[in-house]
């Protein structure tokens, strides 16, 4: 009896061990992964980009002291930005480049954002190729009251006389201002109202503003910063603008047409009319 009961307490023991061995084999397991699962939500992928040191504005220089690198979220990096010194500064650490648009500290530095690699801060750095620079003579009435700034996009309208009265006509739409008065920076504070905006434009709008400017009189307009869209052909007379119908030019009077044969009576010859058979 004693044997039995030995028995039963030697199998009693063992299985609990065992079961005590599984259940910390499962917690353990269940810890494992819980610890990998906040491991794998916490991280994010990162690389190294360049970002700016201080604030630099419109014509400064940018140099390597200027700049750092930090670690950025792969997933979050702008377009343009800079992971490679030598796209940076393709010319060399000692070349410096040029300020297009301000980029605070800590800011990404954009390829938009830069001349190219030698080039000074100026006109020609914020032209595209095939693009032109063309200026337009505007005062407070055509020039939307000095409320433009580099950067900005305008509708370029047309006032010309002619026989029937003047026109307006949309000419081109959403150009881009690339300058006011003799100033490319768009932080700049007008004092004043503008005398002159330059645009980019092809060569061929180039020669039709020449050719509007030249013959009637130009006037802009601001286009929204989320407005993607070309505006429509428009064009406007006083007559329309009135909303009176168009003029039909006078008929001219068509004359019946008359027919006739000549005959003779004796010596005299005489017309005599006939229906007309064609």
């Amino acid at each position: 009896m004693r044997a039995v009961f030995g028995l039963v307490l030697i199998a009693g023991v063992g299985l609990a061990g065992l079961a005590v061995f599984m259940a910390k084999g499962y917690i353990d397991d269940y810890q494992s992964r819980l610890e990998q699962a906040k491991a794998n939500s916490g991280s994010v992928d990162t690389i190294k980009i360049f970002v700016t040191k201080k604030a630099v504005i419109y014509g400064d220089e940018l140099t390597k002291d200027d700049v750092r690198l930090v670690m950025w979220p792969v997933n979050s990096v702008p377009e343009g930005a800079y992971v490679e010194p030598e796209k940076l500064f393709p010319q060399g650490f000692d070349k410096p480049r040029a300020v297009l648009r301000s980029i605070e500290p800590g800011e990404a530095i954009l390829e938009t954002k830069l001349t190219k690699a030698g080039e000074p801060a100026g006109l020609t750095a914020l032209l595209k190729p095939q693009e032109r620079a063309f200026t337009i003579k505007v005062d407070v009435s055509s020039g939307v009251s000095g409320f433009l700034r580099p950067g900005h996009r305008v509708d370029v309208y047309w006032t010309v006389r002619t026989d029937n009265g003047e026109v307006t006509k949309l000419l081109q739409t959403s150009l881009p201002l690339i300058a006011i008065d003799q100033s490319a920076n768009e932080e700049v504070k007008s004092s004043g109202i503008a005398k002159t905006v330059t645009v980019a434009v092809s060569a061929q709008q180039a020669a039709n503003l020449q050719q509007a400017q030249s013959t009637g009189k130009l006037a802009l307009a601001l286009v929204g910063s989320g407005d993607e869209e070309s505006s429509e052909s428009v064009e406007v007379d006083q007559r329309s603008l009135l909303g009176l119908a168009a003029v039909e030019a006078p008929q001219a009077e068509v004359e019946a047409e008359i027919c006739t044969i000549r005959t003779r009576r004796g010596a005299e010859v005489v017309e005599i009319e006939i229906p007309c058979t064609n």
